[in-house]
């Protein structure tokens, strides 16, 4: 958030809050069959509360999050990074949508709706979110659909945010709603002069003493090119590596959406037998899940990998609650060509700790800062660009966002499962979103709906790579006529 810019002539002080480089990046890469917001499905028991309920308890939250009252305002020939302001004329009635599923109200019918709901854009010109309160599921339950813009926060910031609706006890109170005031919205030559100048002060401050806690340009550049060098090594085996090229392609406007789940005392014994972190075994299981996918397609061959970007939270304990984007991303290859799951696991967790070696000992978030020393055209073209070149290296995005493991209630209704949503993007025509609540792990598959007439074979896949691992890990008997190789340690596990 910059500081003041003056009254301009009408009497109030104008706090400017203009987007990060990031945030902007997220905003300019939206196109019409790109949408890039997050969003979510929610379940809880019943009975469902009304939507009056729902709306006083959401306008009596807005106090927590003033974002979700403001709108974007695009700089004029993008001479600065678009602005969040007061939307003077909002309706919480437009956001918040009442609808219900026809009976029986069954598993695939909400997810069927909750497809063409988080497939379709947000209105670019109001802010930037949506809630749909959704009722007649079966035995009495209900559910919400949510969508968060990607400019507007992220995925860890999002779990923060739950706070807006979420109560950790059942009778919790709230307090009534009240009367809201937005700030006076700033004239075009505000936006203009205050963006020339930002553009002009921003870069000196960082040249300079930098902003408090923040990285200085010698020790954003010193950063950057370690990270280069670091990474150099990694990059030149990536780039021999044969990808699945197949499962990228152009991304029309329409949506697959799945899901499937596991339990953490499912994945936590292999874990422990063969060695590695509950994230890697999930990745694994999720190489298993895309090798059923390209096996039925036939395009399965030996040393064949599919490569997914891997979002890495960079927010520091003393910024949760911060509504913008903190991310930076790695790229980890899923070894599907290899038959072995064991060997597909040990594959993934050998590259997760060189990732994790590389991140220690660069400074990523000098590596964001960058994007304060590049003109907002310059970003906006180069974000673009960026997703278009995503198309020939990564055919994947796997997101892991950690949630409660306590139980949630809205109104009194406790949730009983949640399953997130990521966009796709630039060729990229997958993605899915890991969320945990309670002892649940939920696998999100959203996939480009031509590109992915199948995406039950990867959710499915995806559920069978998680059992084949419980049986090499000797938690689970082995199907009928096949009994697992016996398997000396791994190194992992033996640390």
């Amino acid at each position: 958030m910059d500081g003041p810019a003056g009254d301009g002539g009408g009497g109030e002080e104008l706090i400017v809050d203009r987007m990060s480089p990031t945030d902007a990046g997220f905003y300019f890469a939206e196109s019409e069959n790109t949408p890039l917001h997050v969003g979510s499905v929610a379940v809880f028991e019943g009975p469902a509360p009304s939507y009056g309920e729902v709306i006083r308890l959401l306008l009596s939250k807005m106090p927590l999050v003033p974002r979700y009252r403001q709108r974007v305002r695009p700089v004029p020939f993008q001479l600065g990074r678009p602005l969040w302001i007061d939307d003077p004329h909002f309706q919480i009635l437009y956001h918040v949508r009442h609808t219900a599923v026809p009976g029986p109200g069954s598993e695939e019918q909400l997810r069927n709706l909750a497809g063409r709901v988080l497939g379709q854009r947000l209105d670019l010109a109001k802010p930037l979110w949506e809630l749909w309160l959704v009722e007649g599921l079966e035995n009495g339950r209900w559910a919400i659909i949510s969508k968060v813009h990607h400019c507007m926060i992220d995925g860890v910031a999002g779990t923060d945010l739950m706070q807006l609706m979420f109560d950790i006890t059942p009778d919790a109170t709230h307090p009534e709603p009240h009367d809201w005031t937005p700030q006076r919205t700033p004239s075009g030559v505000e936006v203009v002069a205050g963006a020339v100048q930002d553009a002009l002060t921003q870069p000196l401050r960082r040249l300079t003493a930098g902003e408090p806690g923040g990285p200085g340009v010698t020790r954003t550049l010193a950063g950057a090119g370690r990270s280069l060098v670091k990474a150099l090594p990694t990059v030149a085996r990536q780039l021999t590596t044969p990808i699945a090229r197949s499962l990228s392609g152009p991304i029309g406007p329409h949506r697959r959406w799945a899901w499937t789940e596991a339990e953490f005392d499912e994945l936590k014994p292999i874990r422990t037998a063969l060695g590695g972190t509950v994230n890697d075994v999930v990745l694994a299981s999720i190489a298993t899940g895309f090798r059923d996918l390209l096996e039925r397609r036939g395009a399965l061959r030996d040393g064949l990998v599919v490569r997914s970007m891997v979002p890495v939270s960079m927010r520091q304990e003393s910024e949760r609650g911060r509504l913008d984007n903190r991310i930076s991303a790695v790229f980890v290859d899923l070894p599907v060509g290899e038959a072995d799951p064991v060997a597909r696991l040990d594959s993934v967790r050998r590259q997760m700790d060189e990732y994790k070696q590389m991140m220690q000992l660069v400074d990523a978030r000098s590596i964001i800062a960058m994007g304060d020393f590049v003109a907002p055209t310059l970003l906006s073209l180069g974000v673009r660009a960026a997703l278009g070149a995503s198309q020939f290296y990564a055919q994947a995005v796997t997101t892991n966002v950690p949630g409660p493991r306590v139980p949630l209630y809205v109104l009194g209704r406790r949730m009983t499962s949640a399953h997130a949503y990521v966009p796709i993007a630039g060729g990229t025509r997958v993605s899915i979103g890991i969320f945990s609540y309670l002892n649940t792990m939920t696998f999100g598959i959203n996939a480009d709906f031509d590109g992915f007439p199948d995406i039950d074979l990867l959710s499915a896949g995806i559920r069978r790579g998680i059992d084949e691992l419980k049986v090499a890990a000797g938690t689970a008997d082995a199907p009928a006529g096949e009994q697992p190789p016996a398997r000396e340690p791994t190194e992992a596990a033996a640390r």
